[in-house]
């Protein structure tokens, strides 16, 4: 069984965690993880990344406690190490990436959600939070860097130190949530997700431009302003070089609805 699923529909690459029951990750799902990235990345049919947990109660819970509980420092060492090159391979992937959070999404869970771009949660479905200071250790999935860089520094050490658990709709209220839907189901939550995706979709959008929208912001939040200028110039001019820019000009000057490829 696969720990980690992939499927393609409409362009669109579901990357789905399943390891029962709460879908917590170890070495081997980061490592097949890693792989399902890549093979997104490298696909040119793939405009968008959906991440999603298998099931209804758990987004993820986040490592496999018992696994590290089992290992030594040289190996949990190594283990953080290749989770945090895998979500920032998530993170510098140039084509938008989706959490779809339908269960609880906790500890290393919210840690591969807040790699992702956008964040959508299934209302009254579960509960997020980076409780890990109970277990004696902080969050070593990225937590710390990038719950400040979403709701502050403040904030984020308040929530990391008491180690709360919230439900979404807190998540929303701290931004760490960006939609929060109602569904039926599990599989009608995914649908809606999958649609929502689809305008991102060529022929609908120009997903080349999307993916350095998303490059020029990961990257250009972290240097300085001189130098996210600078990178902004150079990804303009690789989109005007490419077929969408000219058919977005073309569309916009002959009053039109632009056909765009993703080229």
């Amino acid at each position: 069984m696969s720990l980690v699923e992939y499927a393609t529909t409409d362009g669109v690459a579901t990357l789905t965690l399943n390891n029962a029951p709460a879908n917590c990750y170890s070495r081997d799902m980061m490592t097949e993880l890693d792989a399902a990235i890549l093979k997104a990345r490298f696909d040119p049919d793939v405009h968008v990344i959906v991440v999603r947990g298998a099931g209804e109660k758990f987004f993820c819970a986040g490592a496999d406690i018992a696994m590290l509980q089992g290992a030594d420092p040289y190996f949990k060492y190594n283990f953080c190490l290749h989770a945090n090159e895998t979500l920032l391979r998530l993170e510098h992937t140039p084509k938008l990436v989706i959490a779809a959070i339908d269960g609880h999404c906790v500890g290393g869970g919210l840690e591969v959600a807040m790699a992702c771009d956008i964040r959508i949660a299934r209302q009254g479905r579960g509960k997020c939070g980076l409780p890990e200071v109970k277990l004696g250790v902080l969050p070593g999935t990225g937590g710390t860097q990038r719950l400040v860089r979403v709701v502050g520094k403040s904030k984020a050490i308040e929530l990391m130190a008491v180690g709360e658990v919230f439900p979404f709709e807190r998540a929303a209220e701290l931004g760490l949530v960006d939609h929060l839907w109602e569904a039926e189901s599990h599989a009608d939550f995914h649908a809606k997700v999958l649609e929502w995706a689809g305008q991102f979709v060529p022929p609908k959008a120009a997903s080349r431009a999307v993916g350095l929208i998303k490059r020029a912001c990961q990257t250009g939040a972290e240097i300085a302003i001189a130098d996210g200028l600078a990178l902004e110039r150079e990804l303009q001019q690789r989109l005007f070089e490419g077929e969408d820019a000219r058919e977005g000009l073309a569309a916009y000057n002959e009053k039109r609805e632009p056909e765009f490829t993703g080229r």
